[in-house]
């Protein structure tokens, strides 16, 4: 009884899923196959990706959750069907009844009851369609991506929502990440891309960057110890992906200009490279118009896009996206539907009502209006360090995101110093070593942010660690 149960639910899946269905028999066929020449599977001989070589064991061995598409397929299916099949508990017994959530700049966001019914219940693992379909229009819209007009097969750029971009960031790493790979990415970078690569085991493998960003000569000499006409066999050791914030980077406020996305994307194709795209801060960028995105600039189909609703709608409804080639958002999906099965039906309703009532251009003067707040934030921090920090320390001005990473001279680690003497001085930043691979190691930056804080306060603030640091010297 059970193995025919499976073959019905394997047939069924077959048929909800049939594109990643088929992607998954290709790839299949593609590591089974000898090698009968020195031709290796590269895009510009196969004319399409081959995906399965990134894929981690964990990732290739995930199969779509039988009850997770029972649950998709009874959603989709009309009220004339009697479901028996799904574990959802009955609405009914719920104590909440509706909602009524007051806007700033909109309509009122309203669930009444038949729609509060459906933000408490389960919901689809990839997200909700019709927010699906609004980001997918405002993707096109803000980066035209190449693969846009793909077939699936061939990397048709593709959507999923994640519970905050930290989960996409997670879920990729899982999904492409082996224990002993190299991994490039530029230090310093966000602590919470560490603290998801580090116990993977892998080899984090620094590109330096300066206030433009990852430098592309380095990243070339750094690539250069492998023989690009070797990266497909078994053995070889290169990078398989990159990993870089583009705009307004945490913690250094870098910002990555379009000829050196340009050339860091034709490396990537060299070696046939993924490039992870964490882009938070995008929505953050001060002058227009906006830096062209990795993702503009991908006709193969190995950008994987990070978004996030934290930095410009709230940070505790826990909304991101992960954009990119469909096979690779499925499979980060099916990692999904293993672990928190799907992002908050509730926060993803209350998010898609406000986007719609919006239209992408509400959507957009809601963005121009969280810029406008954020740069005179910058300016105030900006004044504040020319007035108090000057003689003690040196920085670039950003051009995007919400932090300054500052050097202090003479300071050869600042660990200490912001740790203890800034914390009994009440000033609270941080230290620049949390941002390194090794931690331990050195490091005379900080970081200040700029986000919360009123001007007022930022002038105290700097004035007390100007003091701290002439106490130290």
């Amino acid at each position: 009884m059970l193995e025919t149960l499976d073959c019905t639910l394997a047939v069924k899946m077959k048929q909800v899923l049939p594109l990643f269905e088929q992607d998954s028999l290709l790839t299949h066929r593609e590591i089974h196959q000898p090698e009968s020449s020195g031709q290796s599977l590269r895009p510009d001989i196969q004319g399409t990706m081959n995906y399965s070589r990134f894929l981690t064991a964990v990732s290739a061995a995930r199969k779509p959750s039988p009850i997770r598409i029972l649950t998709e397929l009874q959603q989709r299916s009309p009220p004339s069907l009697i479901s028996l099949a799904g574990g959802a508990p009955n609405p009914n017994t719920f104590p909440f009844q509706s909602a009524s959530i007051q806007v700033k700049n909109g309509p009122t966001v309203t669930f009444d009851e038949t729609v509060m019914k459906r933000a408490l219940q389960y919901s689809a693992s990839n997200g909700l369609p019709e927010l699906l379909t609004w980001m997918k229009n405002l993707q096109k819209s803000l980066h035209n991506p190449p693969t846009a007009g793909y077939s699936p097969q061939k990397g048709q750029m593709d959507m999923c929502v994640t519970t905050g971009s930290q989960e996409g960031l997670c879920k990729v790493f899982e999904m492409l990440v082996n224990p002993g790979d190299n991994v490039l990415l530029d230090v310093p970078t966000y602590s919470g891309t560490l603290a998801a690569l580090q116990p993977l085991g892998c080899n984090l493998i620094n590109v330096p960057s300066d206030q433009h960003g990852m430098i592309p000569a380095v990243l070339k000499e750094v690539l250069s110890r492998w023989d690009p006409s070797d990266v497909h066999k078994p053995n070889s050791t290169a990078p398989r992906i990159l990993y870089t914030i583009p705009n307004g980077g945490n913690p250094t406020g870098a910002s990555m200009t379009a000829q050196r996305k340009q050339e860091v994307y034709e490396l990537a194709r060299q070696y046939d490279m993924l490039i992870i795209e964490d882009d938070p801060y995008y929505f953050l960028q001060f002058d227009k118009p906006w830096a062209p995105t990795f993702l503009s600039m991908d006709v193969d189909g190995r950008i994987i896009r990070t978004d996030s609703f934290s930095k410009i709608l709230s940070s505790g409804l826990r909304i991101g996206f992960v954009t990119g080639p469909k096979p690779l958002v499925d499979r980060v999906v099916l990692h999904i539907q293993a672990s928190t099965m799907h992002t908050s039906t509730f926060t993803q309703l209350m998010v898609s009502q406000l986007l719609h009532n919006w239209g992408q251009d509400g959507f957009l003067r809601h963005i121009d209006g969280v810029i406008e707040f954020y740069r005179k934030q910058c300016d105030a921090m900006i004044s504040s360090a020319n007035k108090w920090l000057k003689d003690v320390a040196e920085w670039h001005t950003p051009s995007a995101g919400m932090f300054l990473w500052i050097k202090l001279k003479g300071i050869a680690d600042t660990q200490q110093l912001i740790m203890e003497k800034a914390l009994e001085k009440e000033v609270l930043l941080v230290p620049g070593g949390v941002f390194m691979i090794n931690s331990c190691d050195p490091c005379p930056y900080i970081r200040a942010a700029f986000s919360l804080s009123t001007p007022e306060q930022i002038d105290e603030a700097f004035q007390r660690l100007s003091s701290l640091i002439k106490e130290a010297l």
